[in-house]
């Protein structure tokens, strides 16, 4: 089954409204008349939804996502953002599970499926993160901790909403450290968790579901890393935040 490829940029704690700005001036000449055979979406920090909405609002080539969203509608829970109030900036996916929010500020597996299942009940698209960190894998825990993350993460969530989920994968001593899983590796990790989605879900809703990679994807690497069978785009740190190499991954992943 064709499945149609997904480029997210997470941007992280950078790029506050005015550095949105110049990012969009410049990418946007680029983007904005142009067809991709591909997804396009950009994740700024919260502060810089408004200006993002404002610049890609109206672009179809360009959607926006946000980097993480509460699990509750609304209430006493100071600092935080939920799913609903993204809607208002024309916000379409929301990145839940990142491996830094999964380790520096202790979100459980339980707590990112609350969250998956509630930016499904006002049609966000969650692009769910999961991954192993070197000690895992070196410790043959690889499928092990895949297994519990998908299993806990996506529990209850139904084959339709499941099919509107982006997994990216990200091996957690690849994100931000400039080393890169090979390709055997990258895809061997993608097909099995493919395999999983089968388990739980159904062959068809296996085919159908996208999985990214992400973990220092750059132009440099991004065609032999799309070019495996079971990766459908990248999720995107430290290399999207200057528009020429975010878009010669998109351009060198698709080509």
């Amino acid at each position: 089954m064709q499945r149609k490829p997904i480029f997210a940029a997470n941007w992280k704690m950078n790029k506050g409204p005015s550095e949105t700005e110049d990012f969009g001036k410049s990418f946007l000449p680029k983007v904005q008349h142009k067809t991709f055979p591909s997804d396009i979406v950009i994740a700024p920090p919260y502060v810089s939804l408004a200006k993002a909405s404002e610049l890609f609002g109206n672009v179809s080539s360009v959607a926006l996502a946000a980097q993480n969203c509460s699990q509750f509608d609304s209430g006493a829970y100071t600092g935080e953002v939920s799913p609903m109030m993204l809607k208002e900036f024309y916000v379409h996916y929301v990145i839940l599970g990142h491996s830094e929010r999964r380790s520096i500020y202790g979100e459980t597996d339980e707590v990112i499926n609350a969250k998956v299942l509630k930016a499904r009940e006002v049609n966000l698209r969650p692009i769910f993160c999961i991954g192993e960190t070197l000690e895992e894998r070196e410790g043959g825990k690889l499928e092990e901790v895949l297994r519990r993350q998908v299993t806990v993460g996506l529990k209850d969530v139904t084959e339709k909403d499941l099919i509107d989920t982006v997994i990216a994968y990200e091996p957690v001593w690849a994100i931000g450290t400039g080393v890169t899983a090979s390709a055997e590796q990258a895809q061997e990790a993608h097909a099995f968790v493919r395999s999983l989605i089968g388990e739980q879900f159904g062959a068809d809703a296996a085919a159908r579901i996208r999985i990214q990679y992400g973990g220092s994807v750059k132009p440099g690497n991004a065609a032999e890393l799309m070019a495996c069978t079971d990766i459908d785009g990248a999720l995107i740190g430290g290399a999207s935040l200057e528009p020429s190499s975010f878009l010669s991954i998109i351009e060198n992943g698709t080509a």
